[in-house]
């Protein structure tokens, strides 16, 4: 088919009436790397049972339930047939502390918990669950009721999922996102586009907008999906050289642990990678060099994208002007955009407010957060961008990780960016320390390329002569990797405990 033609009407029912249902919709893969494939007419099948069975335990249309596991074939079934049934789908990040799980599914609501064999033991008490691959009457195969279901038509805000956000402080947050948002976001996404020859590697949590989005474009776009339960980089090699995946999506860190593993890419072809996306966190110029020398082929697009706003933000300039290396793009056509400086102006640098039809409807229980979307329908990111003489965007940094060091304001992001232009430096994290004097000051951790011999001297040397002097690190620390948070993302909390540590073990001031 030329292009695909979207008739979607439901988030759990994504796949064109034209793909045969002979045609490989999915290759899940378990921690053994033992695979189970799913054709289009299976998984609809296996959807259809899962509906019908959360119909058949009393489950109604606009009740929740909890997903407390790693990606697999059941639970990426579960969500399509308790989407089609009309079920908010919670799923939760498994890696948070039981305390934080437990909270999570109690503000949501759920009904009933979904969890794998490994994460059983944290399942909340006093809520039915059922197992994936579990044996016996709580377990998944039991649940399903086989045969046809008519999937519900949503209302314009009939909520799909809650997907619950760690945020900078506080407990976490349920972004409400919406049946007509994300089909908007699949529709947008998929452009028409003949996607049927693809084939996305998924290794992202599948409670993180990263995983679900990819798989909702797969499956529309008749694509072929291959999940890994978790992210290791090891296995993620192997996986995209075996089954000859096209697309990778994944946020930098991964793909900074993907290039150590030196014996693995020597021995791994990954010649059929054509698209190397990244989101969640800005990706260092030595890092999408590293990435181009290892997949010369691909195009590699630095993204942005966020739960409450979507991952509709950017593109293309629209007259064909080359992506600058470090931006993540121009406006996209279907979105507003502005940037609102420290007085409330718009400006060529500030906060970063969106409005377009793929932006949450709310958080859920929190009347307390205001001011997250604007009277005029903008939702409020706090992530601070850069727009140049073109038009292109660029990542500055979070509102909320800013400092003061001695009246000036520092963006750990712009520090980074620097030390990162170094040659053999291949990623950075800065964070603050308090100081008697300045209020606080720069620190910052350091991982070097393969082969580089850097010490804290020559960082701190490049930092002095490439950038303002109130923004040199007083203290480098190299390390051989930089630490994750359950989201992803570099944990900058546990590098400023780190760092605070080190100082004090040290007798130093920063």
């Amino acid at each position: 088919m030329a292009t695909t033609l979207f008739e979607a009407v439901n988030l759990g029912d994504l796949a064109p009436r034209s793909v045969s249902p002979d045609r490989l919709a999915l290759i899940a893969l378990d921690e053994a790397q033992r695979e189970t494939r799913y054709t289009y007419g299976q998984l609809d099948a296996l959807a259809r049972a899962a509906a019908r069975g959360l119909r058949k335990r009393g489950l109604a249309p606009g009740d929740r339930i909890a997903v407390l596991s790693a990606n697999s074939g059941e639970f990426l079934a579960l969500l399509m047939g308790a989407l089609r049934a009309g079920i908010t789908v919670v799923p939760v990040n498994y890696k948070f502390p039981r305390a934080l799980s437990d909270f999570v599914i109690a503000d949501s609501g759920a009904k009933l918990v979904f969890c794998d064999s490994e994460r059983r033991a944290n399942a909340p008490a006093g809520l039915p669950v059922v197992e994936f691959g579990g044996d016996g009457a709580d377990g998944f195969d039991a649940m399903l009721d086989h045969g046809d279901f008519a999937t519900v038509t949503p209302g314009p805000r009939d909520v799909a999922l809650f997907l619950y956000t760690s945020g900078s402080t506080g407990k976490p947050k349920g972004v409400k996102l919406s049946h007509r948002s994300h089909l908007w976001v699949v529709k947008t996404r998929l452009g028409g586009q003949d996607l049927a020859d693809q084939r996305y590697l998924v290794a992202a949590p599948m409670y993180h907008m990263n995983a679900l989005a990819l798989c909702q474009l797969a499956l529309a776009g008749g694509s072929t999906i291959v999940l890994l339960p978790q992210f290791n980089a090891r296995a993620y090699i192997h996986a995209t050289s075996r089954y000859r995946a096209t697309w990778l999506t994944s946020v930098p860190p991964m793909m900074a642990m993907m290039l150590r593993e030196q014996e693995a890419l020597a021995s791994a072809d990954l010649s059929s990678v054509q698209v190397v996306r990244m989101g969640s966190a800005p990706a260092s110029a030595a890092l999408l060099e590293a990435i181009r020398a290892v997949m010369p082929h691909a195009r590699i697009i630095n993204s942005y994208g966020t739960t409450e706003g979507g991952p509709v933000t950017f593109g293309p300039h629209p007259e064909g002007k080359a992506q600058p290396f470090l931006s993540i793009g121009y406006k996209h056509p279907q979105v507003d955009i502005r940037l609102v400086d420290e007085q409330g102006r718009e400006a060529d640098q500030g906060v970063l407010q969106l409005r377009s039809p793929g932006i949450m409807l709310g958080y859920h229980n929190r009347p307390d957060i205001v001011g997250a979307i604007t009277d005029d329908g903008y939702y409020v990111t706090g992530d601070v961008l850069r727009r140049d003489e073109d038009g292109f965007f660029y990542f500055v940094g979070r509102n909320d990780d800013m400092f003061v060091c001695g009246g000036e304001n520092i963006f750990p992001g712009e520090v980074e960016k620097v030390l990162e232009t170094q040659p053999g430096v291949q990623q950075a994290c800065v964070v603050a320390v308090p100081d008697d004097i300045k209020g606080h000051k720069p620190v910052a951790f350091v991982v070097l390329a393969p082969g580089a011999a850097l010490d804290e001297a020559a960082v701190k040397a490049h930092a002095l002569a490439n950038a303002p002097a109130y923004q040199h690190p007083r203290r480098v620390w190299i390390v051989p990797a930089l630490p994750l948070a359950s989201t992803g993302k570099v944990d900058r909390k546990l590098l400023e405990a780190r760092a605070l540590e080190a100082l004090e073990r040290d007798g130093l001031a920063a």
